[in-house]
């Protein structure tokens, strides 16, 4: 039988505490800050990508500064420019329009690939692969295809001629060249939004498809009654991500209407604008940062918009 004295020098030998040589009530103070050293490489990245390129851009969209040239504060002088600025209404109409058109084809199509691919028959996962396929391509590349493939010498063009249509200008007409740059953004999300649709779909209960059935509703009136009440969140989500994007839209247009915006520069959208503007030697970066703000508010109130019509519709 131990005495004790022994066991109490014993536990006092082995305990965590004084096996590192300090009282248990030191190591425990310290432990709230370790989260915050495992979060810091992250918070230091966001900090030096995001927020401080944010505060400048803002800081920056008073200015009058040029890329060599710090600049003096102008107040509101670069947003008063903007009201008289052809090419910067220019390319909010053809932010807008591009919104629009993308954004109803991005949340439809998908759901239904998402059907499609959910079955299993042979061979749906070569079709799910080749259908998810784009969305890991290059934009550069896929850009490239398209140019090729809408180009007056092309596959396309090609096809219509040898079947007596004649040659169409999709990268020469300006709406054309717009609907061409939407096929390819379509395109290129239908894959990505799919598994978003999935990952939904998975979780409807195959007990109110099955009930439905034996009521005597059909596939159409299954997926209004069913299948679109279930995945409804989710559907607001894949509207507000692409309604971003499409907004936001810059590598599909300057792929393929060129720098310049195609004809006249009439195809240009708000973030080729900032791009042609606030780059090169005598970039205006004062003026840029400005239409950047302008497009940073206009994306916040877009999303606002789309959470709001979606919380009056549970109210």
């Amino acid at each position: 039988m131990k005495t004790a004295t022994e066991t109490a020098a014993h536990a006092d030998v082995t305990s965590p505490a004084n096996a590192s040589g300090r009282p248990a009530s030191r190591v425990r103070r310290h432990l709230p800050s370790s989260p915050w050293l495992f979060a810091a490489p992250g918070l230091l990245v966001v900090a030096v990508f995001i927020l401080y390129p944010f505060v400048s851009t803002v800081v920056n969209s008073f200015t009058d500064r040029r890329t060599l040239i710090p600049g003096e504060f102008v107040g509101l002088a670069n947003f008063r420019e903007l009201l008289h600025d052809d090419m910067f209404w220019t390319g909010l109409r053809n932010s807008v329009l591009y919104m629009v058109g993308v954004v109803p084809a991005l949340v439809l199509l998908p759901l239904l690939l998402a059907l499609l691919v959910q079955k299993n028959i042979p061979g749906i996962t070569f079709f799910r692969s080749a259908f998810y396929t784009p969305v890991v391509a290059s934009i550069v590349v896929v850009g490239l295809i398209w140019v090729w493939m809408l180009d007056e010498r092309g596959l396309v063009n090609s096809l219509l001629e040898a079947v007596g249509i004649g040659k169409v200008g999709f990268l020469s007409d300006q709406w054309l060249l717009l609907l061409s740059a939407m096929a390819v953004t379509v395109w290129k999300g239908l894959g990505y939004y799919m598994i978003i649709y999935l990952a939904a779909l998975a979780n409807v209960p195959r007990e109110l498809h099955e009930a439905a059935s034996v009521d005597g509703a059909g596939a159409v009136r299954r997926f209004f009654t069913v299948t679109v009440p279930a995945v409804r969140s989710t559907m607001v989500l894949v509207a507000a991500l692409s309604s971003v994007a499409a907004f936001k839209v810059f590598s599909e247009v300057y792929l393929m209407a060129g720098p310049n915006g195609g004809p006249a520069g009439e195809d240009t959208t708000l973030v080729m604008l900032v791009q042609r503007t606030g780059t090169g030697l005598t970039g205006r970066v004062g003026y840029a940062s400005a239409i950047s703000v302008v497009v940073f508010v206009v994306t916040v109130a877009l999303m606002l918009l789309v959470l709001r019509a979606d919380r009056k519709e549970d109210a």
